[in-house]
């Protein structure tokens, strides 16, 4: 008989249970990151929404003004048969012209003022373009040579901070300007909504409070010049919230007891001197809202200096009335508006939707992509509308080839949806830009048209960017129909001197593909992008 002996049963001994955690020390990590989060995401919600500083989203009553006090003026660069460049400036010539005859005020609000001139080749031009003409140094002699001959005249100047490269390069116009005894106001653009939430958030909370003004010795390359000079990371981290005081505005007295104004594309800016460009001039107190923003602006912007006041009586101003109400026979008049920011696009998409069979929508425009304008379009265009577009082919920069967004793709996608009822040609540039702002509304016995210095994009005129157009009613028949008109049957019809052809047919610079089309409205929709 054999006896199992059975082990005896011997428990492990338990190891010894580890302590708990605090909650906090275990959520620790999380919870900071979404606290962290939460802020981004409140900061970028609430200064891409904020309210809009004084003076911006201007939409001002009509105001009727003699058909012979609104002006067209055009700069057009284009290249004959044999590539040589033809041009015709008009813009910087006549203001040029109101500077040295006002008496008592200049008020000027100036996008680009500066020499930087981009990567040139060696003949001193963009790519071998037509030359390139110093606007800057022009402007700033006629204005320091105004005040010397003038010392009564008072001029305010407002600019955009890229003048100083966000403080890393300070402008040598700027200072002689100031020496000169002009006030001199550098937009506040903090006070402006972000378009690119995603990095202004960002840039809000963690660099804005300690990067300073941008100024100090740098180590990065000049965005704006190809030249030696270097400038500092907190300028390029507040050139990278893509955001602008874009206004070409001048506004001045006519040496006598009126006012006189231009507003237009084209900046005082040496690289931008061979662009294409349009403005309007307009004489009376149609400007007087315009002028009221402009110092609305300057006053946020930290400017202190007294008021300026036209000697223009206020009864003068239609207020309120509609066009061609003031004037018992409107073929002598016109009405004219002053537009800001997002009421450009409102007043735009108010037209389109307004148009029908019969009527004719022409564009002329260096950058496309706003969605509410394009839809509205495509529906006027299903409608029967006549619509026909010019577009730059956002190939050049300054020296530099760009890859065509948004205008390529957004331009196939117009042609597509409208099964080709929308028609579309490019603007030929040769190293410049197609740097028009236009858009018209011709109907069988009026004419509407807006131009000035808005792009039609989500941050042009999505209340983002700062931005002056005007807007004019016209009668048909009036000296400014008929210089649009044939302005752009000129483009449309390459009927310029002959060997210049101004315009291209649509394939030229198509871009069906759809890695360009969702680039495009990506960068559309975030704000991730130059336009």
């Amino acid at each position: 008989m054999h006896w199992m002996t059975r082990a005896p049963d011997v428990s492990p001994i338990a190891e010894p249970a580890a302590p708990l955690r605090p909650i906090w020390a275990r959520w620790r990590g999380r919870l900071i990151l979404s606290a962290l989060l939460f802020v981004l995401v409140g900061v970028g919600y609430w200064h891409s929404t904020k309210p809009l500083p004084p003076g911006t989203r201007v939409a001002s009553p009509w105001t009727q003004v003699p058909a012979r006090d609104v002006r067209l003026l055009i700069d057009l660069t284009a290249a004959d048969a044999y590539g040589r460049p033809v041009v015709q400036q008009q813009i910087f010539d006549e203001a040029l012209r109101v500077i040295r005859e006002a008496r008592r005020f200049i008020v000027l609000d100036q996008f680009l003022f500066n020499a930087h001139r981009g990567a040139l080749d060696e003949a001193g031009s963009v790519q071998g373009a037509a030359p390139l003409r110093p606007l800057s140094r022009e402007l700033r002699d006629a204005l320091i040579d105004a005040r010397r001959e003038q010392p009564q005249l008072r001029v305010l100047m407002i600019t955009d901070p890229i003048n100083d490269v966000y403080g890393g390069a300070p402008s040598p116009d700027l200072a002689m300007l100031r020496t000169a005894g002009v006030d001199v106001v550098v937009t506040n653009l903090d006070r402006l909504r972000d378009a690119n939430p995603l990095y202004s958030s960002v840039w809000r909370v963690a660099i804005d409070w300690w990067s300073g003004d941008g100024a100090g010795p740098g180590w990065l390359p000049n965005p704006l010049d190809a030249g030696p000079t270097q400038v500092t990371f907190r300028a390029w981290a507040r050139l990278l919230n893509l955001k602008a005081n874009h206004r070409k505005v001048l506004i001045a007295d006519d040496g006598g007891t009126g006012i006189v104004g231009m507003v237009g594309s084209a900046n005082p800016h040496d690289a931008s001197s061979a662009h294409s460009n349009l403005a309007l001039q307009v004489r009376g107190p149609a400007l007087l809202p315009l002028l009221q923003s402009e110092l609305d602006l300057a006053r946020f912007s930290g400017w202190r200096g007294e008021p300026i006041q036209p000697d223009i009586a206020p009864a003068s101003l239609a207020l309120g009335a509609g066009p061609g109400t003031a004037d018992t026979n409107p073929g002598n008049s016109v009405s004219v508006r002053t537009l800001t920011e997002g009421a450009i696009r409102d007043a735009i998409i108010e037209q389109v939707n307004a148009s029908t069979a019969g009527d004719q929508i022409e564009i002329a425009m260096f950058y496309l992509s706003e969605r509410g304008i394009i839809n509205a379009l495509l529906a006027a265009a299903a409608r029967g509308t006549t619509i026909r577009l010019v577009l730059d082919p956002n190939r050049d920069a300054f020296g530099h080839e760009k890859n065509g967004i948004p205008n390529r793709p957004v331009a196939s996608e117009i042609a597509s949806r409208s099964d080709g009822a929308i028609r579309l040609r490019w603007y030929r540039t040769h190293g410049e830009q197609f740097h028009t702002k236009l858009f018209m509304l011709r109907q069988p016995t009026r004419v509407w048209f807006t131009l000035g210095s808005a792009n039609l994009t989500r941050r042009n005129v999505g209340d983002f960017n700062l931005e002056a157009n005007l807007a004019v009613e016209s009668p048909q028949g009036t000296a400014i129909a008929l210089d649009l008109e044939r302005y752009f049957e000129t483009l449309w019809n390459n009927r310029g001197p002959s060997g210049v052809e101004y315009t291209a047919d649509f394939g030229t610079f198509a871009d069906p593909a759809q890695a360009s089309y969702w680039s495009y409205r990506l960068m559309e929709a975030t704000g991730l992008s130059s336009f």
